[in-house]
């Protein structure tokens, strides 16, 4: 058993629905499941499109990386994402963040921790919230790296109105 990180994001439909859809899926895929608030963020990389919503589970796997990140996958489909051009806008996208502390990669399949990780605000915020002192191997403390990205507060902002564990 390995605690997971696991991204949520959507940007497409109900974004609120898809997350909650997708974290009552991952209950039945992760066991003692913590899941942060949701955030509202702006897009990174594609930036012509909508704001997406974010959060962040922890929850412990039986399953080994690979494994996980092909159910993962499966849930996304099943949750009606559609392929779209790379970073731009989904229905739902499950990304696995850190896999205990494990550092695990397979050339173009999996690599974690997530190798973007550090970059991006909108999985720090949300996993700084469930867990700060958490230590991603090789890359630092989730505080420590919230701290050095780059981008404005309002880049990542924090819903006290949208609910993610229904």
């Amino acid at each position: 058993m390995a605690i997971a990180v696991v991204a949520l994001g959507s940007n497409v439909g109900n974004a609120l629905q898809h997350l909650q859809s997708a974290n009552r899926a991952l209950g039945t895929l992760l066991s003692d499941l913590r899941s942060s608030s949701v955030y509202r963020t702006a897009p990174m990389y594609v930036t012509n499109q909508p704001d997406f919503l974010n959060a962040v589970v922890l929850g412990e796997s039986h399953l080994g990386p690979l494994p996980l990140l092909q159910q993962l996958k499966g849930l996304e489909q099943e949750l009606g994402r559609h392929v779209r051009k790379r970073y731009g806008p989904r229905e739902i996208d499950l990304d696995l963040i850190a896999y205990g502390s494990v550092l695990y990669r397979l050339e173009g399949r999996l690599e974690v921790p997530h190798p973007r990780v550090a970059e991006r605000r909108f999985v720090l915020a949300p996993l700084a919230e469930l867990d700060p002192e958490r230590y991603l191997p090789g890359i630092g403390r989730v505080a420590s790296l919230l701290k050095s990205t780059i981008g404005e507060p309002a880049d990542v902002v924090r819903l006290t109105d949208a609910v993610l564990s229904i």
